[in-house]
Formats: C-alpha cells, structure tokens, sequence
C-alpha cells in the first residue's frame, strides 16, 4: 500500500507505477449480481450452459462491471492522506481488450499520470490496467479521473 502523505507528495508522484495488488476473485454471483443491477442480462454474462457453447467458452463479466471494480482495485494499491473528499470526475479511454472469464481473478496496477490544481483541490488523473490470472491482454484498460479535496473529513 502506497500512502501519500497529501496532495503535494501525490503530485511529486506523477509517473510512478503502483502495483499490481491482490487478486480480487469475480464469481457468477458477482456477474449475476451485477446483471440484476443493470438489468443487462445477456446470455454471454449469465447462461452458463448457453455460455459454454459460445465464443468465449463460458461466461464473461460485463465490462462495465470491470470498470466498476477500478476504485476498490485501485484502494487496495494506494491512499492520499489529508482528504475531506474524492469525487468520481470522468473516464478516458476505456478499452477491454481481452474477456474476463467468470470463475477467474484480476488485479490492477495504477500508473499517477497527471496531478493539477482545480478549485478546492487537485484533479488527478491515473492509468488503470487491469489483469486476469488467466493471463494475455489486460481485461481492461483506462484513465480514471478524480477530484481530491484537502481539509478534515466531516
């Protein structure tokens, strides 16, 4: 676990790699879960015997459901100390270039890609690859983008 003592020492961090963290198991629970949520319940994410037969030989997370993932991969990786709040600001980028089988784990690695003033705080901006214990391409791929406020917590 990386922790930054601020946002100062988060900004003298920029180009660093963080990671990979601990693998985080996606079950079919999770994707069927997950489907319930969106109601997006596409055959490639919840029939498994269908599934089986398909292009990827059994079900699949949604990539949306990857891309959820990426805060609690990313907390796991490191920490900004001294924050009132962070906000989800946007996504660059996104990309899955390869499918995440059900039953398998991922992890990410987080490179601090861009630190700058906003009002009230900094925008940060981090490359998040996440991997498969399956192996190959990463399962996903993209930027996150992230308000940071300094001050008490409330």
């Amino acid at each position: 676990m990386r922790i930054f003592t601020g946002t100062d020492d988060l900004a003298a961090a920029v180009g660093e790699t963080i990671g990979p963290g601990p693998w985080t198991p996606v079950d079919q629970q999770r994707v069927d879960l997950f489907a319930d949520a969106t109601d997006d319940h596409q055959w490639i994410h919840v029939d498994a015997e269908r599934a089986a037969a398909g292009p990827f030989g059994g079900t699949i997370a949604h990539g949306y459901l990857t891309l959820s993932l990426l805060p609690a991969l990313a907390g796991r990786l490191y920490r900004v100390e001294g924050l009132r709040m962070g906000v989800n600001y946007g996504l660059n980028r996104v990309r899955f270039p390869a499918p995440l089988r059900v039953g398998s784990a991922v992890r990410a690695s987080v490179t601090i890609a861009e630190v700058s003033p906003v009002e009230g705080g900094v925008q940060l901006v981090a490359s998040v690859t996440v991997h498969s214990d399956a192996g190959g391409k990463p399962v996903c791929v993209a930027e996150t983008v992230s308000r940071l406020y300094p001050g008490e917590a409330r």
